[in-house]
């Protein structure tokens, strides 16, 4: 039994020298690029696909939305920062999302007649996607990593990812978009 054992840990030793293993620990040793907003897409609220990297060096906020919330007129305070910042550069994106109270339930048509009909909405938006849970879009998960604790906790959390594609800033629901602090962040990404 104790020669069992002795064989067992030389072979493992043996095993954990051989090249292969040592080329897998230089590489992690070695620079690797991390991941960033801009490896992410989302499917489009008409079909259409909307690539993070078409946006690469910008600043980009992505916004989890909802129809039939209390923080809803809150798509005018994003036309109005859309509106303010695009023409220098801001990109930014609505997900629409069913995670909180159920305040997402209907389909393309509806969110479409809410965003871009009642309010005005002329930003993209996504089809309706989760933002959290183990089903959260790729985006959201990795978005988790980067601000750990600044993961949606309702409906219309705003991401500002910087001009580098890591998150820059991160502003709870109640945080309206046109707050100072929100316009602070997207003037800084931008440059001034």
């Amino acid at each position: 039994m104790i020669a069992d054992r002795r064989h067992f840990v030389s072979m493992l030793l043996a095993g954990l020298s051989s090249p292969a293993v040592a080329q897998t620990r230089s590489m992690k040793g070695a620079a690797m690029s991390p991941v960033t907003a801009y490896a992410f897409s989302f499917a489009g609220l008409q079909g259409d696909s909307i690539k993070l990297a078409d946006y690469a060096g910008k600043p980009i906020m992505v916004v989890n939305t909802a129809s039939l919330c209390g923080y809803t007129p809150q798509y005018s305070g994003l036309e109005q920062l859309f509106t303010r910042f695009h023409g220098r550069g801001l990109q930014l994106i609505g997900v629409p999302s069913n995670d909180f109270g159920g305040q997402e339930p209907g389909g393309a048509a509806e969110i479409s007649e809410t965003a871009n009909t009642e309010y005005g909405v002329t930003f993209p938006l996504t089809a309706k996607a989760d933002v959290v849970g183990p089903n959260a879009h790729p985006f959201y998960k990795w978005a988790a990593t980067e601000r750990p604790r600044e993961t949606p906790k309702w409906n219309f959390h705003k991401y500002l990812v910087g001009r580098d594609g890591h998150i820059a800033a991160a502003f709870a629901s109640a945080v309206e978009p046109t707050d100072a602090r929100v316009i602070d962040a997207i003037s800084r990404e931008l440059g001034g």
